[in-house]
């Protein structure tokens, strides 16, 4: 059980260290920089709505459509990181299927361009 605890213990000293870097980056923040928001800096960034609205109040849902395109899209891309580093063990059969992904992929993205998801108005 000490063993266990002793091959933690790294883990647990970065921990601290982390929450005291955020604890010392956050408190110097509120020390050293002036606090006086106005309107402009409370509004709404990019969001499309004011948050402190009714909750049940109506909102376009191409915002919903833009953020799951995009987390589709995204982790697909994301999957390429592994694949390349991972090429020359996997390889042929593994480009090939790479290549297959990428096809559905483009395939998918063409669709959606096609259907005008893509476009704003």
């Amino acid at each position: 059980m000490e063993a266990l605890l002793r091959e933690y213990l790294p883990i647990l000293i970065f921990l601290g260290l982390a929450l005291a870097l955020v604890a010392a980056m956050v408190g110097g923040s509120y020390l050293i920089a002036r606090q006086n928001p106005n309107s402009e800096k409370l509004s709404p960034f990019e969001c499309g709505f004011p948050p402190f609205d009714d909750a049940r109040g109506q909102f376009d849902v191409r915002f919903y459509l833009v953020a799951i395109l995009f987390i589709i899209f995204d982790l697909e891309v994301a999957f390429l990181f592994p694949w390349a580093v991972a090429l020359g063990d996997i390889g042929v059969f593994g480009f090939w299927s790479m290549m297959l992904f990428l096809g559905v992929l483009t395939v998918g993205f063409i669709y959606e361009w096609r259907k005008g998801a893509l476009e704003w108005e």
